[in-house]
Protein backbone atom coordinates (compact mmCIF):
# COMPACT_ATOMS: atom_id res chain seq x y z
CA UNK A 1 0.00 0.00 0.00
CA UNK A 2 2.81 2.36 0.95
CA UNK A 3 4.68 1.45 -2.24
CA UNK A 4 1.62 2.25 -4.39
CA UNK A 5 1.17 5.60 -2.65
CA UNK A 6 4.79 6.45 -3.25
CA UNK A 7 4.47 5.68 -6.97
CA UNK A 8 1.35 7.83 -7.25
CA UNK A 9 3.13 10.68 -5.46
CA UNK A 10 6.08 10.41 -7.83
CA UNK A 11 3.79 10.47 -10.86
CA UNK A 12 1.96 13.53 -9.56
CA UNK A 13 5.25 15.28 -8.83
CA UNK A 14 6.47 14.49 -12.34
CA UNK A 15 3.29 15.91 -13.87
CA UNK A 16 3.59 19.09 -11.80
CA UNK A 17 7.21 19.57 -12.84
CA UNK A 18 6.29 18.95 -16.49
CA UNK A 19 3.54 21.54 -16.29
CA UNK A 20 5.89 24.04 -14.71
CA UNK A 21 8.44 23.48 -17.50
CA UNK A 22 5.74 23.95 -20.15
CA UNK A 23 4.56 27.13 -18.41
CA UNK A 24 8.07 28.57 -18.21
CA UNK A 25 8.76 27.75 -21.86
CA UNK A 26 5.47 29.30 -22.99
CA UNK A 27 6.13 32.44 -20.96
CA UNK A 28 9.64 32.67 -22.32
CA UNK A 29 8.74 32.79 -26.01
CA UNK A 30 7.64 35.65 -28.21
CA UNK A 31 4.40 35.01 -30.04
CA UNK A 32 2.06 36.81 -32.39
CA UNK A 33 -0.96 38.14 -30.51
CA UNK A 34 0.69 38.10 -27.09
CA UNK A 35 -1.67 40.86 -25.88
CA UNK A 36 -4.85 39.43 -27.44
CA UNK A 37 -6.37 38.81 -24.00
CA UNK A 38 -4.46 41.11 -21.66
CA UNK A 39 -4.75 44.23 -23.86
CA UNK A 40 -6.61 43.31 -27.07
CA UNK A 41 -6.50 46.82 -28.58
CA UNK A 42 -2.76 47.31 -27.99
CA UNK A 43 -1.62 46.94 -31.60
CA UNK A 44 -4.43 49.09 -33.03
CA UNK A 45 -3.67 51.86 -30.52
CA UNK A 46 0.01 51.87 -31.48
CA UNK A 47 -0.91 51.91 -35.17
CA UNK A 48 -3.19 54.93 -34.69
CA UNK A 49 -0.41 56.86 -32.99
CA UNK A 50 2.08 55.95 -35.71
CA UNK A 51 -0.37 56.74 -38.50
CA UNK A 52 -0.86 60.26 -37.14
CA UNK A 53 2.89 60.75 -36.67
CA UNK A 54 3.66 59.71 -40.26
CA UNK A 55 0.77 61.81 -41.61
CA UNK A 56 2.11 64.83 -39.72
CA UNK A 57 5.64 64.21 -40.98
CA UNK A 58 6.49 61.41 -43.46
CA UNK A 59 10.06 61.46 -42.14
CA UNK A 60 8.77 59.79 -38.95
CA UNK A 61 8.50 56.46 -40.77
CA UNK A 62 12.27 56.24 -41.21
CA UNK A 63 12.82 57.64 -37.71
CA UNK A 64 10.85 54.79 -36.12
CA UNK A 65 12.56 52.20 -38.30
CA UNK A 66 15.98 53.50 -37.28
CA UNK A 67 14.99 53.59 -33.61
CA UNK A 68 14.10 49.89 -33.73
CA UNK A 69 17.40 48.99 -35.41
CA UNK A 70 19.48 50.90 -32.87
CA UNK A 71 17.57 49.41 -29.95
CA UNK A 72 18.01 45.82 -31.15
CA UNK A 73 21.74 46.14 -31.84
CA UNK A 74 22.56 46.99 -28.21
CA UNK A 75 21.61 44.34 -25.62
CA UNK A 76 18.83 43.12 -27.89
CA UNK A 77 15.35 44.55 -28.49
CA UNK A 78 14.65 45.60 -24.91
CA UNK A 79 13.81 49.30 -25.16
CA UNK A 80 17.05 50.27 -23.42
CA UNK A 81 17.71 53.05 -25.93
CA UNK A 82 14.58 54.80 -24.66
CA UNK A 83 16.02 55.40 -21.17
CA UNK A 84 16.90 59.08 -21.09
CA UNK A 85 17.60 59.89 -17.45
CA UNK A 86 21.15 58.55 -17.43
CA UNK A 87 24.13 60.70 -18.41
CA UNK A 88 25.98 57.51 -19.32
CA UNK A 89 23.07 55.96 -21.22
CA UNK A 90 23.45 54.22 -24.57
CA UNK A 91 21.68 57.08 -26.32
CA UNK A 92 24.80 59.18 -25.68
CA UNK A 93 26.96 56.80 -27.74
CA UNK A 94 28.46 58.18 -30.96
CA UNK A 95 26.67 55.54 -33.01
CA UNK A 96 23.30 56.75 -31.73
CA UNK A 97 23.86 60.33 -32.79
CA UNK A 98 20.66 61.73 -34.26
CA UNK A 99 18.39 58.89 -33.12
CA UNK A 100 15.00 60.40 -32.28
CA UNK A 101 11.32 59.41 -32.27
CA UNK A 102 10.96 58.98 -28.53
CA UNK A 103 7.95 61.29 -28.34
CA UNK A 104 5.98 58.94 -30.61
CA UNK A 105 6.80 55.92 -28.46
CA UNK A 106 5.96 57.89 -25.30
CA UNK A 107 2.60 58.91 -26.77
CA UNK A 108 1.67 55.31 -27.55
CA UNK A 109 2.83 54.19 -24.11
CA UNK A 110 0.73 56.84 -22.35
CA UNK A 111 -2.41 55.70 -24.17
CA UNK A 112 -1.70 52.07 -23.39
CA UNK A 113 -1.04 52.78 -19.72
CA UNK A 114 -4.44 54.47 -19.48
CA UNK A 115 -6.13 51.44 -20.98
CA UNK A 116 -3.97 48.53 -19.81
CA UNK A 117 -1.58 49.71 -17.07
CA UNK A 118 1.60 47.70 -16.66
CA UNK A 119 0.86 45.31 -19.53
CA UNK A 120 2.52 46.42 -22.79
CA UNK A 121 6.30 46.80 -22.83
CA UNK A 122 8.13 49.71 -24.38
CA UNK A 123 10.28 47.21 -26.29
CA UNK A 124 7.18 45.81 -28.00
CA UNK A 125 5.91 49.30 -28.79
CA UNK A 126 9.18 50.05 -30.60
CA UNK A 127 8.96 46.82 -32.63
CA UNK A 128 5.31 47.31 -33.55
CA UNK A 129 5.76 50.99 -34.35
CA UNK A 130 8.58 50.17 -36.79
CA UNK A 131 6.36 47.63 -38.56
CA UNK A 132 3.48 50.09 -38.77
CA UNK A 133 5.73 52.90 -39.98
CA UNK A 134 7.10 50.78 -42.84
CA UNK A 135 3.63 49.64 -43.91
CA UNK A 136 2.35 53.24 -44.02
CA UNK A 137 4.92 54.23 -46.67
CA UNK A 138 4.26 51.41 -49.14
CA UNK A 139 6.21 48.75 -47.28
CA UNK A 140 5.03 45.33 -46.10
CA UNK A 141 2.69 44.78 -43.15
CA UNK A 142 3.76 41.68 -41.27
CA UNK A 143 3.02 39.86 -38.04
CA UNK A 144 5.28 40.86 -35.16
CA UNK A 145 5.83 38.32 -32.38
CA UNK A 146 5.42 40.14 -29.06
CA UNK A 147 5.96 39.46 -25.37
CA UNK A 148 9.25 41.33 -24.93
CA UNK A 149 10.04 42.82 -21.57
CA UNK A 150 11.98 46.02 -20.96
CA UNK A 151 15.64 46.08 -20.01
CA UNK A 152 16.84 47.83 -16.87
CA UNK A 153 20.34 48.73 -18.08
CA UNK A 154 21.37 51.46 -20.53
CA UNK A 155 25.12 52.12 -20.80
CA UNK A 156 26.99 54.11 -23.40
CA UNK A 157 29.85 51.60 -23.31
CA UNK A 158 27.51 48.81 -24.45
CA UNK A 159 26.73 50.71 -27.66
CA UNK A 160 30.31 51.10 -28.84
CA UNK A 161 30.04 48.35 -31.47
CA UNK A 162 27.09 49.62 -33.47
CA UNK A 163 27.43 49.39 -37.26
CA UNK A 164 29.06 52.60 -38.46
CA UNK A 165 28.59 54.53 -41.69
CA UNK A 166 32.32 54.29 -42.44
CA UNK A 167 32.77 50.59 -41.63
CA UNK A 168 34.28 48.35 -44.30
CA UNK A 169 32.11 45.60 -45.74
CA UNK A 170 34.01 42.98 -43.73
CA UNK A 171 33.41 44.85 -40.49
CA UNK A 172 29.72 45.27 -41.32
CA UNK A 173 29.36 41.57 -42.09
CA UNK A 174 31.11 40.70 -38.85
CA UNK A 175 28.89 42.97 -36.74
CA UNK A 176 25.74 41.48 -38.25
CA UNK A 177 27.05 37.94 -37.85
CA UNK A 178 27.65 38.59 -34.15
CA UNK A 179 23.91 39.24 -33.83
CA UNK A 180 22.99 36.07 -35.69
CA UNK A 181 22.17 37.95 -38.90
CA UNK A 182 23.21 36.85 -42.39
CA UNK A 183 24.64 38.71 -45.38
CA UNK A 184 21.11 38.86 -46.79
CA UNK A 185 19.90 40.43 -43.56
CA UNK A 186 22.71 42.97 -43.85
CA UNK A 187 21.59 44.00 -47.35
CA UNK A 188 17.95 44.22 -46.29
CA UNK A 189 18.32 45.88 -42.89
CA UNK A 190 21.20 48.20 -43.69
CA UNK A 191 20.86 49.04 -47.36
CA UNK A 192 17.20 48.16 -47.85
CA UNK A 193 16.06 50.17 -44.84
CA UNK A 194 17.60 53.26 -46.39
CA UNK A 195 14.91 53.32 -49.04
CA UNK A 196 13.29 55.86 -46.70
CA UNK A 197 14.76 58.63 -44.58
CA UNK A 198 17.63 61.07 -44.63
CA UNK A 199 21.11 61.53 -43.23
CA UNK A 200 23.08 64.55 -42.05
CA UNK A 201 26.08 65.98 -43.86
CA UNK A 202 28.00 65.16 -40.67
CA UNK A 203 28.08 61.54 -41.85
CA UNK A 204 29.29 62.49 -45.33
CA UNK A 205 32.50 64.33 -44.53
CA UNK A 206 34.96 61.45 -44.75
CA UNK A 207 33.33 59.98 -47.86
CA UNK A 208 33.35 63.26 -49.76
CA UNK A 209 36.52 65.00 -48.56
CA UNK A 210 38.83 62.60 -46.75
CA UNK A 211 38.29 59.11 -48.16
CA UNK A 212 41.73 58.84 -49.75
CA UNK A 213 45.08 60.46 -48.88
CA UNK A 214 45.12 64.05 -50.01
CA UNK A 215 41.41 64.64 -49.48
CA UNK A 216 39.92 62.56 -52.27
CA UNK A 217 36.36 61.29 -52.49
CA UNK A 218 35.14 57.69 -52.39
CA UNK A 219 35.85 56.33 -55.90
CA UNK A 220 32.66 54.25 -55.68
CA UNK A 221 30.60 57.42 -56.11
CA UNK A 222 29.27 57.84 -59.64
CA UNK A 223 31.17 60.84 -61.15
CA UNK A 224 27.88 62.29 -62.28
CA UNK A 225 26.44 62.05 -58.76
CA UNK A 226 29.45 63.39 -56.85
CA UNK A 227 28.84 67.09 -57.66
CA UNK A 228 25.27 66.80 -56.37
CA UNK A 229 26.45 65.38 -53.07
CA UNK A 230 29.13 68.05 -52.71
CA UNK A 231 26.61 70.75 -53.52
CA UNK A 232 24.35 69.57 -50.70
CA UNK A 233 27.25 68.97 -48.29
CA UNK A 234 30.03 71.45 -49.14
CA UNK A 235 33.44 71.29 -47.49
CA UNK A 236 33.31 73.10 -44.12
CA UNK A 237 29.57 73.59 -44.63
CA UNK A 238 26.72 73.06 -42.18
CA UNK A 239 27.02 69.44 -41.05
CA UNK A 240 23.42 69.45 -39.80
CA UNK A 241 21.95 69.80 -43.30
CA UNK A 242 19.93 66.68 -44.12
CA UNK A 243 19.90 64.90 -47.47
CA UNK A 244 17.76 61.93 -48.57
CA UNK A 245 19.27 58.45 -48.46
CA UNK A 246 17.25 57.50 -51.54
CA UNK A 247 17.63 60.47 -53.87
CA UNK A 248 14.45 59.81 -55.87
CA UNK A 249 11.84 58.33 -53.47
CA UNK A 250 12.89 59.17 -49.93
CA UNK A 251 9.40 58.76 -48.45
CA UNK A 252 8.38 55.62 -50.34
CA UNK A 253 9.46 52.11 -49.41
CA UNK A 254 10.74 50.52 -52.63
CA UNK A 255 13.74 48.78 -54.16
CA UNK A 256 15.20 51.87 -55.84
CA UNK A 257 17.79 52.25 -53.09
CA UNK A 258 19.42 49.02 -54.29
CA UNK A 259 19.51 50.31 -57.87
CA UNK A 260 21.20 53.43 -56.55
CA UNK A 261 23.81 51.28 -54.84
CA UNK A 262 24.49 49.32 -58.04
CA UNK A 263 24.80 52.49 -60.12
CA UNK A 264 27.17 54.27 -57.73
CA UNK A 265 24.46 56.60 -56.46
CA UNK A 266 24.46 55.44 -52.85
CA UNK A 267 24.51 58.41 -50.50
CA UNK A 268 26.28 57.01 -47.43
CA UNK A 269 29.43 54.92 -47.50
CA UNK A 270 28.01 51.86 -45.73
CA UNK A 271 25.38 51.47 -48.47
CA UNK A 272 28.06 51.70 -51.17
CA UNK A 273 30.13 49.06 -49.39
CA UNK A 274 27.39 46.48 -50.06
CA UNK A 275 28.63 46.43 -53.65
CA UNK A 276 32.27 45.85 -52.63
CA UNK A 277 31.72 42.23 -51.66
CA UNK A 278 30.83 39.43 -54.08
CA UNK A 279 28.17 37.89 -51.85
CA UNK A 280 26.36 41.09 -50.86
CA UNK A 281 26.66 42.37 -54.45
CA UNK A 282 24.86 39.26 -55.71
CA UNK A 283 22.11 39.78 -53.14
CA UNK A 284 21.66 43.43 -54.15
CA UNK A 285 21.46 42.44 -57.82
CA UNK A 286 18.98 39.64 -57.11
CA UNK A 287 16.44 42.04 -55.62
CA UNK A 288 16.82 44.50 -58.47
CA UNK A 289 15.85 41.80 -60.97
CA UNK A 290 13.16 40.13 -58.85
CA UNK A 291 9.67 41.31 -57.91
CA UNK A 292 8.93 43.94 -55.29
CA UNK A 293 6.95 41.27 -53.45
CA UNK A 294 10.11 39.20 -52.98
CA UNK A 295 12.01 42.16 -51.53
CA UNK A 296 9.10 43.05 -49.23
CA UNK A 297 8.69 39.50 -47.95
CA UNK A 298 12.39 39.05 -47.24
CA UNK A 299 12.58 42.46 -45.57
CA UNK A 300 9.68 41.53 -43.28
CA UNK A 301 11.38 38.24 -42.38
CA UNK A 302 14.65 40.04 -41.63
CA UNK A 303 12.82 42.54 -39.41
CA UNK A 304 11.21 39.75 -37.41
CA UNK A 305 14.57 38.01 -37.12
CA UNK A 306 16.22 41.20 -35.87
CA UNK A 307 13.32 41.75 -33.48
CA UNK A 308 14.15 38.46 -31.78
CA UNK A 309 17.70 39.47 -30.91
CA UNK A 310 18.24 39.23 -27.17
CA UNK A 311 14.54 39.56 -26.40
CA UNK A 312 13.82 39.48 -22.67
CA UNK A 313 10.80 37.37 -21.79
CA UNK A 314 9.18 35.61 -18.86
CA UNK A 315 10.56 36.97 -15.61
CA UNK A 316 13.44 38.88 -17.22
CA UNK A 317 13.45 42.66 -17.16
CA UNK A 318 10.28 44.58 -16.36
CA UNK A 319 7.31 46.38 -17.88
CA UNK A 320 8.16 50.05 -17.52
CA UNK A 321 5.48 52.48 -16.43
CA UNK A 322 7.18 55.17 -18.53
CA UNK A 323 9.55 54.35 -21.38
CA UNK A 324 12.18 56.96 -20.51
CA UNK A 325 13.10 55.51 -17.10
CA UNK A 326 13.28 52.19 -15.30
CA UNK A 327 10.63 51.58 -12.64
Amino acid sequence: MQKGSTQIALILASLIISNIVVLVVSQGQLRVGFYSKSCPNAESIIRKVVRKAVADNPRNAAILLRLHFHDCFVQGCDGSILIRNDEDGELKAQGNLGVVGFDIIDSAKARLENLCPGIVSCADIVSLAARDAVSLVNGPFYDVPTGRRDGRVSKMSLAKNLPDVDDSINVLKSKFKEKGLSDKDLVLLSGGSHTIGATACFFMQKRLYNFTPGGGSDPAINPGFLPQLKDKCPFNGDVNVRIPLDWSTQNVFDVKILRNIREGNAVIASDARLYDDRMTRQIVDSYITSSAASFNQDFAEAMVKMGNIGAKTGSEGEIRRACNAVN
